[in-house]
């Protein structure tokens, strides 16, 4: 090679490489955030409640089963009272008796969490309560912000009561299942990890990364689930399949295998209710709702919605494969829309390209009257680390409420933007990328920046943990795990 060549080429490289690193540096245009909505978020605001519940469960503790005598089996008859006084009379919201029953029910469970024999029984007394209050619900108007908050401190209030008492038992010993309403069904059933589901049921699950935890605690309501899948079972060969859309692959049909091997900390079985007027003319309706949305995902490849936005059924997100499916059958699902209200939530969500925020949360769905939940499963190993991630997460958005934005390593932005244009070329061929399919390569890289953020601060609380159980003999409550959520952010600053 000619040495007047072999120059022009060396400067290409040395001017035209560090050139096109900064072209490729080149911010990418970011839309105007939304603007809140008009609503307010949920707020417990009762911290010395909690921690009056934390030292009563203290106090108790020397005494153990033995020391509670009668009490605990008085709170009990007092709150099955209250739960049957429910069922005799129909109530507004506002009614007293249900703020009686939240006050019993979380009384009780510093008494169970002592006498975790009684466990079960507890845990049986919420679920019934959870059934009446669904009940209730039917005929109040869930739009009302009152109407809302209601259902959410009685039914998350009381599956945030259970999983405390859960917390305080040897690991070995806590059930994986949870019985609900046997609700019945005509539609063709299978089996998932010991529960029966029908072809036509809805699985909301939570996974167990970051992004999961973000999911199901970014809304005015934050719950515990982050993803949701439609059942379809096969009436010839009752071989499950579930109905989902991924962040990663879109509209998937997915084996059971290929479901549970997304990592999942919890799974509920919600059906629709059989005494629907809807179901009473059709009770095949579940199935032939399923079959539909089976046939839409195998016509083509239905992408990712990262918008959020239920409404546009071009792309879709997970919540969207269920309300698509059982819209057209006469049953409009998510009676209450979910709301992200808070700014700083806002802004996080549209950093990975959410633009609507009014939408179908997977968390909101249970608290959907025309649903029965079924069952229940936990992952009993993962129990404390599901709360420790919604702590991490709580305390995050804390921090974005402040104006505190997502982070992302700029310097390789143009590295990322590589990586996403590889991506769109194994998209075009139906192959998943290293990057997913409607995600910047921006939002890539902050979603590693919360990956690591996580993992950090995790490592960090698991060290509190441990010191706590040590010092304190029991497992962290909640609060507690909120407030070393909070230190561990404070020491990564």
């Amino acid at each position: 090679m000619a040495p007047a060549n072999l120059r022009k080429q060396v400067l290409w490289f040395v001017v035209g490489i560090p050139l096109l690193y900064l072209i490729f540096l080149y911010p990418e245009y970011q839309p105007p955030i939304p603007s809140p909505l008009q609503q307010r978020a949920f707020v417990w605001d009762q911290d010395s409640q909690w921690k009056a519940l934390e030292a009563q469960f203290v106090k108790l503790r020397p005494g153990g089963c033995e020391g509670l005598g009668d009490q605990l089996d008085e709170h009990l008859v007092h709150a099955r009272d209250l739960i049957t006084q429910a069922i005799g009379q129909q109530l507004t919201p506002e009614a007293p008796l249900f703020q009686d029953l939240e006050s019993t029910l979380f009384g009780l469970a510093p008494m169970v969490a002592v006498c975790t024999e009684r466990a079960p029984e507890y845990i049986g007394l919420v679920a019934w309560m959870r059934s009446v209050i669904k009940d209730q619900s039917l005929r109040w108007d869930l739009s009302s912000p009152a109407t809302r908050s209601r259902l959410y401190r009685l039914l998350y209030g009381g599956r945030a009561a259970c999983e405390e008492v859960l917390l305080q038992m040897p690991r070995s010993e806590i059930p994986p299942l949870t019985p609900g309403d046997d609700e019945p069904s005509q539609t063709p059933s299978a089996s998932i990890l010991g529960m029966t589901v029908h072809s036509g049921d809805i699985l909301v699950s939570r996974g167990g990364v970051p992004i999961s935890a973000l999911i199901a605690r970014g809304n005015d309501y934050p719950g515990n689930f982050s993803h949701v899948a439609l059942v379809y079972v096969d009436e010839s060969t009752n071989v499950p399949v579930l109905l989902e859309s991924h962040i990663e692959r879109g509209g998937t049909i997915s084996s059971v295998k290929e479901y549970l091997a997304d990592r999942k900390l919890r799974i509920m079985v919600l059906r629709l209710r059989s005494d629907l007027p809807a179901m009473v003319a059709d009770p095949m309706l579940p199935h032939k709702a399923a079959g539909a949305m089976l046939a839409k995902l195998r016509g083509g490849h239905v992408p990712y919605d990262f918008a959020m936005d239920f409404r546009d059924t071009s792309s879709m997100f997970c919540s969207e494969i269920v309300s698509t499916a059982y819209q057209p059958k006469g049953v409009t699902l998510w009676m209450g829309l979910s709301n992200i209200s808070n700014p700083g939530v806002i802004a996080w969500l549209a950093d990975f390209g959410v633009r609507h925020f009014e939408t179908q949360e997977p968390s909101d769905l249970e608290y959907d009257p025309q649903l029965r939940v079924v069952s229940e499963w936990r992952s009993a190993d993962s129990l404390l680390q599901d709360h420790v991630d919604n702590a991490i997460l709580e305390s995050l958005l804390e921090g974005a409420e402040l104006g505190e934005r997502m982070r992302h390593a700029w310097y390789l932005l143009p590295i990322s933007r590589l990586v996403k244009l590889y991506s769109v070329s194994l998209n075009a061929f139906g192959k998943v990328g290293p990057i997913p399919e409607g995600m910047s390569a921006t939002a890539a890289l902050r979603h590693v920046w919360l990956v690591r953020k996580h993992d950090s601060m995790n490592e960090r609380i698991q060290r509190m943990v441990n010191d706590f159980k040590t010092a304190e003999g029991y497992s962290p409550p909640y609060w507690e795990l909120l407030a070393m959520a909070r230190k561990a952010k404070q020491q990564e600053e």
